[in-house]
């Protein structure tokens, strides 16, 4: 995959994940729900720590920390993808991660904090809160698992 292709794919998971954070910003407050299924609300919710709010609670220091990490990865990523050009199911699916990663990044640097807001629920028991870059992290990842295994040596 082309090195302008996959920046493109992460730059429109980008965009999505931005403007669908924004416009649930714009329409609800912090905590307040709207139930859309029996098994599915919007909820605003902000999480300071990192994946299922690991170090939510810590004093500050997390959100530079994580920064970080995101921004190592991110140039690590497109050092990848501009490397690995022919393998177009592992450029995929940094894409996605890279873009889910540049959004929750910006999250982080401009407000502090992840902005969270898709709710699945089953007899009263939540997933944590996550967001379209998290959804774009979690599909490139599992890609990546797929990808481990179509190169397995015999």
């Amino acid at each position: 995959m082309k090195l302008h292709i996959s920046l493109t794919l992460a730059l429109i998971v980008l965009v999505l994940d931005l403007v669908s954070k924004h416009w649930v910003v714009s329409i609800l407050l912090h905590g307040q729900q709207i139930p859309l299924t029996d098994f599915f609300n919007l909820v605003l919710t902000y999480n300071a720590g990192a994946a299922f709010s690991f170090l939510s609670d810590a004093s500050g220091w997390q959100r530079w920390f994580f920064s970080g990490i995101a921004a190592a990865a991110s140039i690590l990523m497109v050092y990848l993808l501009r490397k690995h050009t022919s393998e177009k199911l592992f450029c995929l699916a940094l894409s996605l991660v890279l873009g889910g990663a540049l959004g929750n990044l910006w999250d982080r640097i401009t407000l502090g904090h992840v902005v969270d807001f898709l709710d699945f629920h089953v007899g009263g028991y939540h997933w944590p809160a996550f967001n379209v870059a998290d959804s774009a992290i979690f599909l490139g990842a599992l890609f990546l698992i797929v990808e481990s295994f179509r190169h397995k040596e015999s």
